[in-house]
């Protein structure tokens, strides 16, 4: 779990116990009040509930692997890391097999919302358990909601997240295109914005272009390794493959440590001469047949 998200539940007078493979970023949260685990292990025989946030399918993978080894029974344990659909079932079936529960947790929103306690977060699972961590889930979010079994809302957090790149990148083109035809960049986002066509993203991502500051609120490596997921999902559509290209060959160029938007940066020096590798082309074309 992120440090703004535990330090909400500090805040609102959660006893809480932390673990991270970087020992160094549990310092801040233990001068805030939490405990610290000696190990994974440790953790989940001392918490009625363990809330996981980790990079990829691997990792998630590997904490579980330490979580599960002895864990306290009838422990809740609840995964917010954005990962396939087969790994949260996974995870539950191993959960299960150790007489302890899960539940799939996944959120919407970056560090702004997670400092402020108002990320949007969906949930897959049993919905008792559901209903025990609602709490946790009202100090974080603004809104929870259970829409099913476990591996649906890793599903609907995937879904969120190609058209979140969508949007990144059809906002980046439109600057960039206006740019062309002599339009003020703060101009033509201004008018996006004013438009039918504003939305929170396109307004937060607005101001990171204007400010020419991409420093990551989500970093476009974690965007790539998402629409990766998605490509593993079967997504079907035209608009995906291109997309993935883009992104992906932006981060192998060295953007990946920037904020999504940076695909902006890409683009601008790379989009005229960036073509769709073969490979995807001949994709497009079979979905365009059919």
């Amino acid at each position: 779990m992120g440090i703004p998200m535990v330090r909400n539940l500090l805040n609102k007078g959660f006893s809480v116990c932390v673990y991270n493979r970087t020992r160094e970023k549990e310092k801040e949260l233990i001068k805030l009040g939490a405990s610290s685990a000696c190990s994974l292990q440790h953790l989940s025989q001392v918490s009625e509930l363990v809330i996981t946030m980790i990079t990829d399918d691997e990792a998630v993978e590997q904490v579980y692997n330490g979580l599960l080894a002895d864990p306290s029974p009838g422990t809740l344990m609840i995964d917010m890391s954005t990962v396939g659909t087969q790994i949260s079932k996974k995870l539950a079936k191993d959960c299960r097999a150790k007489g302890v529960r899960f539940l799939e947790a996944k959120v919407s929103g970056s560090v702004k919302p997670a400092e402020e306690g108002q990320l949007v977060i969906m949930a897959g699972g049993e919905m008792k358990d559901y209903q025990q961590a609602l709490p946790v889930f009202e100090t974080l979010g603004k809104s929870s909601s259970h829409i099913g079994e476990v591996g649906i809302a890793s599903a609907a957090k995937l879904c969120l997240n190609y058209f979140l790149a969508l949007t990144m990148q059809g906002l980046a083109e439109t600057a960039l295109f206006a740019q062309r035809l002599g339009i003020d960049t703060a101009d033509m986002l201004n008018l996006v914005n004013e438009s039918a066509l504003g939305s929170g993203i396109t307004r937060l991502k607005s101001q990171t272009i204007l400010s020419n500051d991409f420093s990551p609120a989500f970093a476009l490596k974690h965007i790539t390794k998402d629409l990766r997921l998605v490509q593993k999902e079967g997504m079907p559509f035209p608009l995906f493959n291109p997309l993935l290209a883009t992104f992906q060959t932006a981060f192998q160029m060295g953007y990946g440590e920037e904020d999504a938007i940076g695909i902006i940066r890409f683009l601008d020096k790379h989009g005229s001469g960036f073509k769709t590798p073969g490979s995807l082309n001949k994709a497009i074309s079979r979905q365009s047949i059919r």
